[in-house]
């Protein structure tokens, strides 16, 4: 090759070796950009716990619910048992009036 060359090539190659290093992100740019995507990521974090918190509470209140609704059901099945008996004693009540 000749000097003019070689001059040319070295060039060149200083050249496209600082427009390609011109591109590399300092430690502070890429510890900024970390912070903010942390900052998110703890933000989203703090969120996520509080839902999860709110369907647990929900879930014990809904479980709660079940468990009052079971009583119930129990209770008005007692109840209806003994408005039976008073309806049969009425009606046999009725009977042997109508009958004197």
């Amino acid at each position: 090759m000749s000097p003019s060359m070689t001059k040319i090539a070295a060039t060149a190659l200083i050249l496209a070796g600082s427009v390609s290093l011109g591109g590399c992100a300092t430690k502070g740019f890429v510890r900024e950009q970390v912070a903010t995507v942390n900052q998110r990521v703890d933000a989203l974090d703090q969120r996520l716990q509080q839902t999860d918190g709110t369907a647990r509470q929900a879930l014990a209140e809904a479980q709660s619910a079940s468990a009052q609704s079971q009583a119930n059901g129990q209770r008005l099945d007692q109840l209806n048992g003994r408005v039976d008996g008073v309806e049969q004693r009425l009606a046999e009540a009725q009977r042997k009036r109508a009958r004197n």
